[in-house]
């Protein structure tokens, strides 16, 4: 799902130009090419483990909740090779409490999106991963643990998703935010039929 959509609107769009450059910082990578699809790889978890403890060393008792989310948190299921984690803190909005701690341990905030949840992304030092951060209690971090765990135990919908994914990633995307927001007619009918009342994020 767009992460620069009007948030809650009822049919899918994509993410203009204009949008995915308002809330990245920095330029946004440009992919121009099609998107690599990796089979499910028993080893993600170990590497979600291994980045969980990462930010905890550096955030300490402000992770009041980090988990694996997106596709490589769902067993079997082919992916992106980049690992998916929602952090929540007190305060997402608070960037003066965790931003410089998180950039001194070698992580990067690429993304801030005040308006939507006061959501922040960061890249990580040595692996690749999309660390989600969000204030505790953010409906958002629901919805995304209720995507995963409705993949994780239905088979139908979880094969309809690698398909949906297979096909649309070896199409060419100038940015990989344009390939997440074309999956956003199947997330959605997935996510419906979790009862997931609002949009969850494309994965």
């Amino acid at each position: 799902m767009s992460e620069a959509q009007s948030r809650g609107e009822s049919v899918a769009r994509e993410s203009t130009e204009e949008e995915i450059i308002a809330y990245t910082i920095g330029e946004p990578e440009v992919l121009a090419s099609s998107i690599a699809i990796a089979e499910y790889d028993p080893g993600w978890p170990q590497l979600f483990e291994r980045e969980a403890k990462r930010v905890r060393s550096i955030l300490g008792d402000q992770v009041l909740q980090l988990e694996h989310v997106g596709s490589t948190s769902v067993p079997g299921l082919a992916a992106k090779p980049k690992i998916d984690m929602v952090l929540a803190l007190p305060d997402s909005g608070d960037e003066a409490r965790y931003v410089a701690l998180m950039e001194n341990g070698g992580f990067v905030l690429r993304i801030r999106e005040p308006e939507w949840f006061e959501h922040r992304l960061f890249k990580g030092p040595d692996t690749d991963i999309n660390l989600h951060v969000f204030s505790f209690g953010c409906s958002e971090i629901d919805r995304m643990l209720g995507f995963r765990d409705w993949l994780r135990t239905h088979d139908h919908d979880r094969l309809l998703h690698e398909r949906t994914k297979r096909d649309l990633a070896s199409r060419t995307w100038k940015y990989t935010q344009n390939y997440a927001d074309a999956k956003n007619a199947v997330v959605d009918e997935i996510a419906a039929r979790a009862g997931l009342t609002e949009r969850v994020r494309g994965t």
